[in-house]
């Protein structure tokens, strides 16, 4: 059994001599940057000169700053009916509507789809996705495209015709309701 140790060991030793001599005789290779451009900022315009803590509440920079749930059943737009616009409460970009809005029985405000959503093509939408492995099993993000704030996450069981639930937290959210257009009154 020793003579086979020693015999593993002058091996591997002979090994590392030989690596360490091939890469002394090696060119170094010239790492290129992806960009030239200097100054580069995010995709989206995330400005990171704000002061989030500041602007926002403890429980809302949590939830969108650091990736955090709010309590289920405990959100204000949980039950709320409202016709309107539920928007980002960083950036105060368009979200979702209340149109797109129903009761999935979760304990968090449930949406068919992102305002601006059209068909499957969320290209003109404020929102974007990024996968997310932090819930225990392989899961979608819910970010907004402007400021990078976290909202909540998407599953594929909602109802038809998109059969997608976006699980959004009330705390990210900032409701704005829908003005009355003034011929409506005189009808």
């Amino acid at each position: 059994m020793s003579r086979l140790l020693a015999r593993i060991s002058s091996l591997v030793s002979q090994r590392a001599s030989a690596k360490s001599s091939i890469s002394l005789t090696r060119t170094p290779v010239l790492i290129r940057p992806l960009s030239t451009s200097q100054g580069l900022r995010s995709l989206t315009r995330y400005d990171e000169t704000t002061d989030w803590q500041k602007k926002l509440s403890p429980e809302q920079y949590v939830v969108t700053r650091e990736k955090g749930t709010e309590v289920p059943f405990s959100g204000i737009y949980l039950n709320h009916n409202e016709v309107g616009m539920y928007h980002c409460v960083c950036c105060s970009s368009p979200v979702f509507s209340s149109e797109a809005k129903y009761d999935s029985g979760t304990g968090w405000p449930s949406f068919t789809e992102a305002h601006g959503t059209w068909e499957r093509d969320e290209s003109h939408a404020c929102v974007t996705r990024r996968p997310d492995n932090s819930l225990g099993s392989a899961g979608t993000e819910v970010l907004c495209k402007i400021c990078d704030a976290h909202l909540g996450h998407v599953f594929d069981d909602g109802p038809d015709p998109s059969g997608q639930r976006f699980c959004i937290n009330s705390v990210a959210l900032q409701f704005k309701a829908r003005e009355n257009n003034p011929e409506d009154k005189n009808e």
